[in-house]
């Protein structure tokens, strides 16, 4: 197949990376109006369907321990290929389930493929654009990726009104497919120098990961501000459609604020990124989650069956996540760029064991209210708030 590589400074360079980054939130964010249908036609229950979540999210996590070093060996190119091969078969497995225990086993696999695309899609910033310009290149690409959580759960909506659920994972196999071909034809290989696949090398590699007294801290704190955003997604579709009686057709609006949210947060973090430090611009975001998340719990207390009472608040916290998720990825991988596939899949393991946990943990809970889940997200925030003061109080220590 001819190819006509993208260079560093083509604007359809980061388009083509944040295409690869959406592969997670489109598998997460399209099938959440199906879940009550895919529960009845399962016959299963909440909690089941939650498992289905925490399952992708753990394919997802444990990839990523394969996924870098294989990455620094072979190639960025040759491992986000086999990874969206692995990602359109399982979405077709997904499609043709028949029970909730076969579409747990597709949608781990689902998870193992798509964590190639966010993963590389980071390492492959750090790459082109180096320590300094990877931050405002992440900040840009997630504004574009935020484009897949504004549309996907209207489109999946949508094929809900006209076909049955498995039309979602149908979709998301074309979209697979298309991206593959994108790849093969457009992405630079951009590996940098090629490590050994020695267990040796690899465990030295993770040890120097984590005994860096950034990278620990940056990763589970920005991990929990994302684990926060899962468990509204996850929490999401039970929340306004069965217990405040949201239409599925207008699902979609309800992430409306979200994605605005997140598409604000991120063009400002683009923005600082060339007047403030990344560790202060992450202290603002962790700062800013904490708020949100108070005004989620005093709105869902004052007005309990109100959606704006629930929508404003996670509005707010979208913001505070595109402020912190790529000043943290930029912090984590700024050290690393001889093993930058290493580090960013060690990230995203952190960041995706959290998410699963958490999803997994929220299921238990939820019945009736949404207040298991407002006060998870307090727990959450909190406790990342530590963390991010604790980036910014090393970082002044550190700093010349």
């Amino acid at each position: 197949m001819p190819t006509r590589q993208l260079h560093h400074d083509s604007p359809w360079l980061l388009a083509l990376l944040a295409s690869l980054v959406a592969l997670g939130p489109l598998s997460v964010d399209m099938y959440l109006p199906a879940m009550p249908t895919m529960m009845r036609a399962f016959n299963t229950d909440i909690s089941q369907m939650h498992l289905t979540l925490s399952s992708y999210l753990t394919g997802f996590a444990l990839f990523h321990l394969a996924c870098g070093p294989l990455a620094d060996r072979y190639g960025r190119k040759p491992i986000l290929i086999g990874g969206s091969c692995l990602f359109l078969v399982a979405c077709i497995g997904c499609s043709r389930s028949d029970t909730v225990g076969e579409m747990l086993v597709f949608r781990f696999l689902q998870g193992v493929g798509a964590c190639v695309g966010p993963t590389l899609a980071r390492a492959v910033a750090r790459d082109v654009y180096g320590p300094s310009g990877a931050a405002r290149a992440l900040s840009l690409i997630a504004m574009l990726m935020a484009l897949a959580p504004a549309i996907a759960p209207t489109l999946g909506a949508v094929l809900l009104l006209v076909l049955p659920w498995p039309s979602i994972f149908i979709f998301l196999a074309a979209y697979s497919a298309l991206t593959i071909t994108l790849i093969l034809v457009y992405l630079p290989e951009s590996l940098p120098q090629v490590q050994s696949l020695h267990p040796r090398v690899i465990t030295r590699n993770f040890a120097e990961l984590l005994v860096d007294p950034f990278f620990l801290t940056v990763t589970i704190c920005s991990g929990l501000v994302y684990a926060g955003l899962i468990v509204y997604l996850a929490s999401s579709s039970f929340i306004y459609m069965d217990m405040l009686g949201v239409p599925p057709q207008y699902f979609g609006l309800v992430f409306l604020g979200s994605v605005v949210g997140y598409i604000t947060g991120s063009g400002l973090s683009a923005w600082l990124s060339r007047h403030r430090d990344s560790e202060r611009i992450m202290r603002l975001g962790v700062i800013l989650a904490m708020c949100a998340s108070v005004l989620l719990l005093a709105c869902s207390h004052a007005w309990p069956t109100s959606v704006l009472a629930l929508m404003l608040p996670m509005a707010l916290y979208s913001i505070a996540m595109g402020l912190v998720l790529p000043h943290a990825m930029a912090i984590a991988l700024r050290p690393f760029a001889h093993i930058a596939g290493t580090a960013s899949a060690l990230l995203g393991f952190i960041q995706m064991s959290l998410s699963a946990a958490a999803s997994a943990l929220i299921g238990a809970f939820l019945t009736t209210t949404p207040r298991p889940m407002v006060w998870m997200l307090l727990v959450i925030a909190f406790t990342s708030l530590l963390l991010g003061l604790r980036v910014h109080a090393l970082y002044i220590r550190t700093k010349p």
